[in-house]
């Protein structure tokens, strides 16, 4: 591989460019993969920035996160009579309860099975 460098002032920089990567957004379940990264694995951070596959790996993290999230909420609608829509007309404060104690329990899910692994 041979680098073209580019003279700057009194010094010549290397022209540096990124590859494409992956389209899409990293939420928040990617933002909290690379602070996790950063403060816990620092070796594995360094690697996958070196490699330019940082940004693909949260976009990663953050698809299966929202996906799992999915996943989990719909078994749930479907497992648990009171989060039908009959109850959410019926009684909405216990039905939100519910949702919110359901959602909760998904993100535990997720932090711990997506979030805080060596998943690579």
């Amino acid at each position: 591989m041979e680098l073209k460098y580019t003279k700057t002032g009194d010094y010549e920089l290397p022209n540096l460019t990124l590859n494409d990567n992956k389209k899409g957004a990293i939420n928040k379940y990617g933002m909290l993969r690379l602070d996790y990264l950063k403060t816990h694995k620092k070796a594995l951070y360094t690697t996958l920035l070196m490699k330019d596959e940082l940004t693909n790996h949260l976009i990663s993290v953050s698809n299966d996160a929202e996906d799992l999230l999915n996943n989990l909420m719909k078994s749930y609608k479907k497992s648990d009579e009171k989060l039908s829509e009959k109850r959410k007309e019926i009684n909405q404060l216990e039905w939100i309860k519910s949702m919110n104690n359901y959602k909760n329990t998904a993100e535990e899910i997720i932090l711990k099975e997506l979030i805080y692994t060596e998943k690579v």
